[in-house]
Protein backbone atom coordinates (compact mmCIF):
# COMPACT_ATOMS: atom_id res chain seq x y z
CA UNK A 1 0.00 0.00 0.00
CA UNK A 2 1.55 3.75 -0.78
CA UNK A 3 0.85 5.25 2.35
CA UNK A 4 3.07 2.22 3.87
CA UNK A 5 5.97 3.45 1.49
CA UNK A 6 5.62 6.78 2.43
CA UNK A 7 5.63 6.13 5.83
CA UNK A 8 8.67 4.24 5.44
CA UNK A 9 9.76 7.26 3.70
CA UNK A 10 9.17 9.56 6.16
CA UNK A 11 10.90 7.18 8.79
CA UNK A 12 14.40 8.59 7.54
CA UNK A 13 13.45 11.87 9.56
CA UNK A 14 11.16 10.34 12.53
CA UNK A 15 8.35 11.93 10.90
CA UNK A 16 6.08 8.80 10.18
CA UNK A 17 4.30 10.00 13.29
CA UNK A 18 3.40 12.58 11.86
CA UNK A 19 1.02 11.34 9.15
CA UNK A 20 -2.77 12.18 9.23
CA UNK A 21 -4.83 8.98 8.64
CA UNK A 22 -8.43 10.17 8.14
CA UNK A 23 -12.05 7.96 8.99
CA UNK A 24 -13.05 9.77 5.67
CA UNK A 25 -11.68 10.50 2.13
CA UNK A 26 -9.23 13.37 1.67
CA UNK A 27 -9.05 12.14 -2.10
CA UNK A 28 -10.02 15.70 -3.17
CA UNK A 29 -9.20 19.48 -1.91
CA UNK A 30 -12.35 19.46 -0.69
CA UNK A 31 -12.66 16.40 0.57
CA UNK A 32 -8.85 16.75 1.93
CA UNK A 33 -9.76 19.96 3.54
CA UNK A 34 -13.08 19.25 5.26
CA UNK A 35 -11.08 16.08 6.77
CA UNK A 36 -7.86 18.22 7.77
CA UNK A 37 -10.11 20.81 9.20
CA UNK A 38 -8.74 23.83 7.02
CA UNK A 39 -8.95 26.30 4.03
CA UNK A 40 -8.83 24.03 0.54
CA UNK A 41 -6.32 26.29 -0.50
CA UNK A 42 -4.00 24.96 2.21
CA UNK A 43 -4.26 21.61 0.05
CA UNK A 44 -1.04 20.93 -1.25
CA UNK A 45 -2.24 18.79 -4.50
CA UNK A 46 0.40 17.15 -6.17
CA UNK A 47 -0.59 17.03 -10.09
CA UNK A 48 1.43 14.66 -12.53
CA UNK A 49 2.29 15.39 -15.95
CA UNK A 50 4.69 13.93 -19.12
CA UNK A 51 7.35 16.28 -20.02
CA UNK A 52 8.82 14.55 -23.48
CA UNK A 53 9.72 11.39 -21.56
CA UNK A 54 10.10 12.62 -18.14
CA UNK A 55 7.19 11.92 -15.61
CA UNK A 56 7.08 15.69 -13.33
CA UNK A 57 4.97 16.33 -10.38
CA UNK A 58 4.00 19.51 -9.34
CA UNK A 59 2.78 20.35 -6.51
CA UNK A 60 0.75 23.76 -5.96
CA UNK A 61 -1.69 24.80 -3.38
CA UNK A 62 -5.93 23.86 -3.42
CA UNK A 63 -7.08 27.01 -5.58
CA UNK A 64 -4.19 27.10 -8.38
CA UNK A 65 -5.15 26.24 -11.72
CA UNK A 66 -1.97 25.10 -14.20
CA UNK A 67 -1.87 28.45 -16.75
CA UNK A 68 -1.11 26.51 -19.75
CA UNK A 69 0.91 29.05 -21.42
CA UNK A 70 3.17 29.66 -18.28
CA UNK A 71 3.48 26.09 -18.33
CA UNK A 72 4.42 25.89 -22.26
CA UNK A 73 6.81 28.94 -21.40
CA UNK A 74 8.69 27.00 -18.64
CA UNK A 75 8.56 23.46 -19.62
CA UNK A 76 8.68 23.77 -23.77
CA UNK A 77 5.49 21.63 -24.40
CA UNK A 78 1.52 21.86 -23.97
CA UNK A 79 0.72 20.46 -20.36
CA UNK A 80 -0.10 16.55 -20.61
CA UNK A 81 -1.51 15.25 -17.25
CA UNK A 82 -1.14 11.48 -16.92
CA UNK A 83 -3.83 9.14 -17.18
CA UNK A 84 -4.73 7.53 -13.93
CA UNK A 85 -3.15 3.94 -14.58
CA UNK A 86 -0.27 6.26 -15.91
CA UNK A 87 0.00 7.60 -11.87
CA UNK A 88 -0.04 4.91 -10.87
CA UNK A 89 2.73 2.63 -13.19
CA UNK A 90 4.87 6.07 -12.98
CA UNK A 91 4.30 7.34 -9.49
CA UNK A 92 3.29 4.55 -7.61
CA UNK A 93 0.46 5.97 -5.77
CA UNK A 94 -2.91 6.10 -7.38
CA UNK A 95 -5.11 9.47 -8.08
CA UNK A 96 -6.01 10.58 -4.71
CA UNK A 97 -3.19 9.84 -2.85
CA UNK A 98 -0.61 11.20 -4.98
CA UNK A 99 2.32 13.22 -3.57
CA UNK A 100 6.17 13.98 -3.55
CA UNK A 101 7.01 11.79 -1.15
CA UNK A 102 8.13 8.04 -1.83
CA UNK A 103 8.01 8.16 -5.96
CA UNK A 104 9.54 5.93 -8.25
CA UNK A 105 12.63 6.64 -9.37
CA UNK A 106 13.19 9.52 -11.99
CA UNK A 107 9.88 11.39 -10.85
CA UNK A 108 10.81 14.94 -10.92
CA UNK A 109 8.86 17.27 -8.67
CA UNK A 110 8.54 21.11 -8.49
CA UNK A 111 6.93 23.44 -5.95
CA UNK A 112 4.80 25.70 -7.29
CA UNK A 113 4.58 29.54 -6.15
CA UNK A 114 1.16 29.54 -5.20
CA UNK A 115 2.38 27.68 -1.86
CA UNK A 116 4.39 29.77 -0.60
CA UNK A 117 1.67 32.63 0.76
CA UNK A 118 1.41 29.88 3.79
CA UNK A 119 2.84 28.54 6.88
CA UNK A 120 1.62 25.21 6.30
CA UNK A 121 0.28 23.17 4.14
CA UNK A 122 -1.51 19.68 3.85
CA UNK A 123 -0.18 17.30 1.06
CA UNK A 124 -1.15 13.67 0.43
CA UNK A 125 0.61 10.49 1.95
CA UNK A 126 -0.22 8.43 -0.88
CA UNK A 127 -3.48 7.01 -0.26
CA UNK A 128 -7.27 8.96 -0.33
CA UNK A 129 -7.45 9.48 3.31
CA UNK A 130 -4.28 10.95 4.18
CA UNK A 131 -2.23 13.82 4.78
CA UNK A 132 0.54 15.84 6.95
CA UNK A 133 0.80 19.02 7.84
CA UNK A 134 4.26 20.26 6.78
CA UNK A 135 6.09 24.35 6.74
CA UNK A 136 6.87 25.11 3.17
CA UNK A 137 10.33 25.00 4.17
CA UNK A 138 9.94 21.09 5.16
CA UNK A 139 8.10 20.78 2.17
CA UNK A 140 10.59 22.04 -0.04
CA UNK A 141 13.28 19.41 2.13
CA UNK A 142 11.07 16.16 2.17
CA UNK A 143 10.05 16.42 -1.41
CA UNK A 144 13.38 16.82 -3.08
CA UNK A 145 11.87 19.35 -4.93
CA UNK A 146 14.02 20.27 -8.12
CA UNK A 147 13.34 23.81 -7.90
CA UNK A 148 10.19 26.42 -7.77
CA UNK A 149 8.18 27.17 -10.34
CA UNK A 150 5.25 29.67 -11.43
CA UNK A 151 2.77 27.58 -13.85
CA UNK A 152 -0.14 28.43 -12.08
CA UNK A 153 -3.16 31.07 -12.08
CA UNK A 154 -6.46 31.83 -10.02
CA UNK A 155 -5.01 31.85 -7.05
CA UNK A 156 -4.10 35.36 -6.50
CA UNK A 157 -5.97 37.06 -3.17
Amino acid sequence: MAIEKVREYFMQWNMEDKILEFEVSSATVELAAQAANCEPKRIAKTLSFMVKDKCILIVTAGDAKIDNAKYKAHFGTKAKMLTSDEVVKLVGHAVGGVCPFGVKDGVITYLDTSLKRFTTVFPACGSSNSAIELTIDELEKYSNANSWVDVCKAWQE
